[in-house]
């Protein structure tokens, strides 16, 4: 996939991962319009445009017309947005279930549903999810999330083979554990108490270009967290013994701790 002269409408560029994709994709000579809530409260700089989305809204579908109005020359899309929440299910409203599917979900499904007949039409056109591990591991406390990624994965799995036969590129990419603001310390704490390691978002930031860059369909990252989608996939048992023994500490760090 060609980074220069292509213009990226980039959701989720406020978050870690979103706003270290920024920098490089205006090296490569992109051009990025970063849709936001409150757009107003984020710099300008060259090479940037600031645009109003809210992906939660019941209205997404109006708001991206009249985004798509206001910027025709857009022809790729990165969706990093997300929302989660840590904490046992029973401790989880309903606006907390409704939010994540809402974010991680619903709105990739609109926002693809709105961008793919046109870039189709135009002869070119990228739709670049960003996943999760827990997009094909379930983990505990994080129900909802794991429900939204994996429904996210299965998507975008649909969407590539029933557009393969079109101009339209849809790509994939499933971080693990990332060092962001998203996490509270609890997570934090958790990871390193079970030695999960945690990449940096300008690594994860470069993994993603180089999926699209590769024209990769799916790109899974960190190891051995690919491993273990692998073995999860096939004998989901193993991995179900190994969270038995890991549950002991993970409840101690399990108590509701919003991640937006």
């Amino acid at each position: 996939m060609r980074l220069h002269d292509r213009v990226f409408l980039l959701l989720g560029g406020t978050g870690g991962i979103g706003k270290a994709l920024v920098e490089p994709l205006v090296r490569a000579g992109a051009r990025v319009i970063i849709a936001s809530r409150h757009p107003e409260k984020l710099e300008h700089r060259e090479g940037v445009s600031l645009a109003h989305l809210d992906l939660a809204a019941p209205d997404l579908d109006q708001q991206l017309d009249r985004l798509g109005d206001a910027y025709p020359d857009i022809d790729g899309v990165i969706h990093c947005a997300g929302q989660n929440r840590f904490a046992s299910l029973g401790n989880m409203a309903v606006s907390d279930l409704d939010a994540q599917i809402a974010v991680n979900l619903r709105s990739a499904m609109i926002v693809a549903r709105h961008f793919a007949p046109r870039f189709e039409r135009a002869g070119q056109g990228a739709l670049v999810f960003v996943g999760s591990t827990f997009g094909s591991i379930g983990f505990p406390g994080y129900t909802a999330y794991c429900a939204s990624k994996f429904g996210l994965r299965g998507f975008t799995e649909a969407l590539r083979r029933e557009l393969a036969d079109t101009p339209v590129q849809v790509v994939y990419v499933a971080p693990r554990a990332t060092a962001t603001d998203m996490n509270p310390e609890a997570v934090n704490e958790l990871n390193r108490a079970l030695g999960n390691a945690m990449d940096a978002p300008e690594a994860v930031a470069s993994q993603i270009l180089a999926a699209m860059e590769n024209d990769d369909r799916r790109r899974f990252l960190g190891w051995p967290e690919k491993l273990f989608v692998v073995i999860n996939g096939i004998l989901p048992r193993i991995v179900d013994k190994a969270m038995l023994k890991q549950l002991p500490v993970i409840r101690r760090f399990l108590n509701p701790g919003v991640l937006s």
